[in-house]
């Protein structure tokens, strides 16, 4: 699964749950709101002020790890 700013978080943590650490990491602690589970990772990183590319890095380079 590759990942995009424009990931929906919900299909991101059906995917892959052991991603949840990072959105916590940054603030995202409300990942089972049904806001949460329907927002592009971009629009939830520009309502908790950090950066959706540095996020999707992240993510990218862990599941590639796996």
């Amino acid at each position: 699964m590759k990942i995009t700013k424009d990931s929906i978080i919900g299909d991101v943590l059906d995917e892959a749950p052991e991603t949840a650490k990072f959105f916590l990491e940054i603030g995202m602690h409300c990942l089972g709101c049904p806001s949460a589970r329907g927002e592009s990772i971009e629009m939830a990183c520009e309502v908790h002020g950090t950066d959706a590319d540095a996020l999707v890095e992240k993510i990218n380079s862990f599941l590639e790890s796996k």
